[in-house]
């Protein structure tokens, strides 16, 4: 297991949404900056409240031009009753393969039942990691504040 470091390239992943369209991550988030989260699952009250906290600021994340991708272990079923539940309206993934993420970006995978652990990453536009967030358990987890925050300080230092 790799973590990712500032600087350090993100994998290409595939995101395989409800109805069968996938994206590959970092490529979908291309000349933007963005937030890639894994998600324990939707049974997890701390993950959906993550989800629900990204989706109510959509409109500034668009305006600071941020965003934002989720996935999981969860199946195709699953995800698509939470995305409707929760309204949300970036991309989701499911049936995420946890050993190959994991191997892919360090996230740390529960053993029984398998899940990843909550995990989050901002990306600059090139792809390139500028904070990870790894979380061993339930809690410590990106939040959308602190994401447009950092974005908006970085841009402001870049002129």
């Amino acid at each position: 297991m790799t973590l990712l470091h500032p600087g350090d390239s993100f994998p290409a992943l595939p995101l395989t949404q409800a109805g069968g369209q996938t994206l590959t991550v970092p490529d979908a988030l291309a000349d933007n900056f963005g937030v890639v989260l894994f998600y324990r699952g939707s049974w997890c009250p701390y993950c959906t409240a993550q989800l629900r906290a990204f989706q109510r600021v959509g409109e500034r994340l668009v305006e600071t031009g941020i965003k934002v991708v989720a996935l999981s272990v969860d199946d195709e079923t699953t995800t698509a009753e939470m995305i409707k539940k929760l309204g949300l309206t970036f991309p989701v993934g499911h049936t995420a393969d946890a050993d190959a993420i994991s191997a892919a970006t360090g996230a740390f995978v529960n053993p029984e039942p398998v899940y990843l652990q909550s995990t989050g990453f901002l990306l600059d536009p090139s792809g390139k990691v500028v904070v990870s967030v790894y979380s061993s358990g339930a809690i410590g987890r990106l939040v959308p504040d602190d994401v447009i925050g950092l974005v908006r300080n970085l841009r402001e230092r870049a002129k």
